[in-house]
């Protein structure tokens, strides 16, 4: 199995990657072939259930230990204590160690966040809709409640569409302040989904070596899934954290 691994985290006691599409490893008969781990594919239950069985099992984590969202590209946020799928919700938090936390995405960021000192990760699906919302600093100021500190906190920004690749229309592209847009290189405006992130990270605190960009393009790099490539047939990746027992 494929992952990328945040170097960012080696350092602490967090367990925590993003999984490559593993098309031609994993599952390579499948309605969706590889690791795809996303329920809203289309794909038979089973199949999805069985992937993330595969991908259980790597990491010996029993499965009412895994959290993952259901997510509407939104800005709700949920604390959780336990595994399960939760509803409506974009962002995942919990300071239980044990719980592993999981968002799907394929083409949208998924950002691992964790404060290893004061015990606190969550887990944050953002593609624009939930960027321009503001679920990213709405999870930082949850991870506060929760006790974390924004200066011990490290992040990682998973791979996602790149803004040399990322078209937006104009009225999506005016929802982001100017410098995070290029309106001049292309017909169209381009949108730099992970430098805006890392923005809104660094503008509530969280120290820009603490923060892990990762450079992959979603659309651009077979070795992930892609919804604006594959449409129907893109599978789900996961980013995933969990602070260790």
């Amino acid at each position: 199995m494929k992952i990328i691994k945040p170097e960012i985290f080696e350092a602490n006691n967090i367990q925590a990657g993003f999984t490559l599409s593993n098309r031609n490893v994993i599952n390579t008969n499948g309605e969706i072939p590889g690791l795809n781990l996303g329920h809203n594919t289309g794909v038979d239950n089973q199949e999805i259930e069985g992937n993330i069985d595969h991908f259980l099992s790597k990491y010996e984590i029993p499965e009412n230990q895994l959290a993952m969202a259901s997510q509407v590209h939104g800005r709700n946020i949920t604390y959780v204590t336990t595994g399960g799928i939760y509803k409506d919700t974009d962002a995942l938090i919990t300071d239980t160690p044990g719980i592993m936390l999981g968002i799907r995405v394929a083409d949208c960021a998924a950002l691992l966040l964790a404060d290893i000192k004061n015990s606190v990760i969550s887990a944050v699906h953002a593609g624009w809709r939930g960027a321009a919302l503001g679920v990213l600093p709405d999870t930082i100021e949850e991870m506060k409640f929760r006790g974390a500190d924004p200066e011990s906190i490290s992040a990682f920004i998973s791979p996602c569409l790149s803004d040399s690749i990322f078209e937006v229309g104009e009225e999506v592209a005016e929802q982001f302040p100017s410098e995070f847009v290029d309106y001049k290189s292309f017909v169209k405006p381009h949108l730099d989904l992970k430098g805006f992130l890392k923005h809104q990270l660094m503008n509530d605190g969280v120290p820009e070596h603490n923060i892990d960009m990762d450079k992959g393009c979603t659309l651009s790099d077979n070795s992930f899934y892609s919804y604006r490539r594959e449409r129907g047939k893109a599978g789900r990746m996961l980013g995933f954290i969990r602070m260790k027992l």
